[in-house]
């Protein structure tokens, strides 16, 4: 077993033979493995001066994996091809899992050569031999038991495994195929690749276990890998379970959905099964979101409920029939974005619903005046300054909230649910009530004066509500205390603003007459400022219950 040293595209490193420095050239093997390996890949390895490792790849990272390890090697494409000029092949496919071509040999009894790469439970039943010493020997059944413990092996240490094999050619086939090509097969030796994860992952995982999202693995794979992988990155739950592709075609549609929400991995699967995995999804009501970048991906991406294509690696077709393009290719940008959706819709809401309360506290205002046949509350420049100033400029600032502290530690609501849901129609009655009641309670009180005062009272108690009411409107089950009273700058923006417009309003005596106001005494400020703060401090002492449910309800939802 020899390990090759390096990371990333870079071809700085070495072989290793148990951790002492060996040389790649001392075995012919290597040197059969590793040309083998770079002219069966279609990768290409660019120098690069902005890339930290000085080298770009261009296609498969797989291929490009190989292609770097021949490089240390000394193999470049550019030298093996112009000895071994590709004349033929046999493109990979997901179904064969496995792709060939075909090479003028320099030397040796044949002509011509055929290179295979592919997975190695195929690739070794194609084979009729080994190379062991520097020559094929008949593969045995125990030398086959061999390769096979080594292949399950290197699986279960998340190693991602490919075998080489060669096949010398007297004559190119009159009909190049997978059936004339890949028959008869040398087996070069077995190729184990590390992929680590980005460490950001797994944090990534828990979060969207947190929030009520599961993460599936659907991965072509060996079922030992997809496990490694699986408990390495934190997705394999206790009793998780891992699917294989020829399991799944053994499962009609009732059993695989019975099974599929115990399922946290599925390996060596082909497009069909991905298709399938979706439609069952989609059979227990899940939202789905696929990710892919092949071109035998597009099906599924087209099915799912949002197809995320691989901005990187992602094929032309991919990206066509996704809904999303990852630009990064990085798992983790899927749960940032899953976050910042839920916060924009928060915002929506609450935009809404700052809104909604406001206008109808100003409706029931007027309405109930006039039942009770008491004079306007409010003169229609008043509404119109409420409208404009006092409800618009806050109801801004709250489509720009950072999102509550857990946003991320909430079930995912249902796609049946209202913007506005029942907590909130119930919130939003409670406080039209309040808003309402005190209003005519100052517009009443200023009344056993004048008109005029009792409705600046009332004009002043509403519109210095609902910037309170602003505040409180920020989070449906946070207090104050927990986002930061300050935190949201634009929304000091707009009470200030709107706050000084007001006072402005009333003290100004040019606009007194225009907005029918007069100027408040402090004894009158003492009677409006208790009246203003209680509809915020009713809300504010509602959201611990409001909390508490939803901690109830995210607990029962955690997958």
């Amino acid at each position: 077993r020899i390990d090759v040293s390096g990371e990333g595209y870079g071809t700085s490193g070495g072989f290793l033979e148990k951790s002492a420095t060996r040389d790649p050239h001392s075995l012919s093997e290597i040197d059969q493995i590793l040309q083998a390996a770079l002219l069966a890949s279609d990768a290409r390895l660019e120098p690069d001066e902005e890339s930290p490792n000085g080298y770009r790849m261009i296609g498969d990272p797989t291929e490009g994996a190989l292609v770097v390890a021949a490089a240390k090697a000394g193999f470049w494409r550019e030298e093996v091809e112009q000895a071994y000029p590709r004349v033929a092949e046999v493109p990979f496919d997901s179904t064969r899992k496995r792709m060939s071509t075909i090479h003028r040999s320099p030397n040796g009894s044949s002509p011509h050569i055929a290179f295979v790469k592919g997975a190695p439970d195929i690739i070794i039943d194609l084979c009729k031999s080994i190379y062991e010493d520097g020559q094929p020997v008949p593969i045995t059944p125990e030398r086959r038991q061999n390769i096979e413990n080594e292949n399950s092996k290197l699986a279960s240490e998340a190693l991602r495994v490919l075998a080489v094999a060669q096949r010398p050619l007297d004559a190119i086939p009159e009909k190049v195929s997978a059936e004339t090509v890949e028959c008869d097969l040398e087996l070069l030796g077995l190729v184990a690749l590390r992929d680590p994860a980005r460490p950001e992952v797994a944090a990534a995982i828990q979060t969207a276990r947190d929030a009520g999202i599961r993460t599936v693995m659907v991965t072509g794979d060996y079922p030992d890998t997809a496990r490694a992988i699986a408990q390495e990155i934190g997705l394999l739950r206790e009793n998780g379970m891992v699917i294989h592709g020829t399991q799944l075609e053994t499962l009609s549609d009732d059993e695989l959905d019975a099974q599929i929400d115990q399922v946290d991995a599925f390996a060596r699967v082909s497009p069909d099964h991905k298709v399938r995995i979706v439609e069952a999804f989609k059979r227990r009501d899940h939202i789905v979101a696929m990710t892919g970048d092949g071109v035998n991906d597009a099906p599924a991406l087209k099915r799912a409920s949002i197809g995320v294509a691989m901005g990187i690696t992602g094929t032309d077709v991919s990206k066509e029939s996704a809904d999303m393009i990852l630009t990064d290719d990085n798992y983790a940008s899927i749960v940032s974005a899953v976050e910042q959706g839920r916060v924009i819709y928060d915002n929506i809401r609450k935009f809404v619903y700052f809104l909604l309360s406001c206008n109808l506290a100003e409706i029931s205002v007027i309405f109930i005046a006039t039942l009770l046949g008491w004079p306007v509350p409010l003169t229609a420049l008043q509404l119109l300054w409420l409208n404009l100033v006092t409800d618009g400029a806050p109801a801004l600032a709250l489509g720009v909230e950072k999102g509550d502290p857990n946003i991320m530690g909430r079930p995912p609501r249902s796609p049946r649910e209202p913007i506005i849901n029942r907590d909130m129609q119930v919130g939003m009655v409670v406080q039209t009530i309040v808003m309402t009641a005190v209003t005519l309670i100052a517009f009443q009180i200023g009344r056993n004066e004048s008109d005029a005062l009792g409705q600046t009272m009332a004009f002043v108690t509403l519109s210095m509500s609902q910037l309170a009411r602003a505040y409180s409107s920020r989070s449906e089950i946070y207090t104050l205390l927990r986002i930061g009273v300050f935190s949201n700058k634009y929304m000091q923006y707009a009470i200030v603003t709107s706050t000084i417009g007001m006072l402005i309003v009333l003290y100004v005596p040019f606009l007194q007459e225009v907005f029918d106001t007069i100027a408040l005494s402090a004894e009158q400020w003492a009677v409006v400022l208790p009246l203003l703060l209680l509809p915020t401090i009713v809300a504010e002492l509602t959201k611990p219950f409001l909390q508490r449910m939803h901690a109830r309800e995210a607990a029962k939802a955690t997958p």
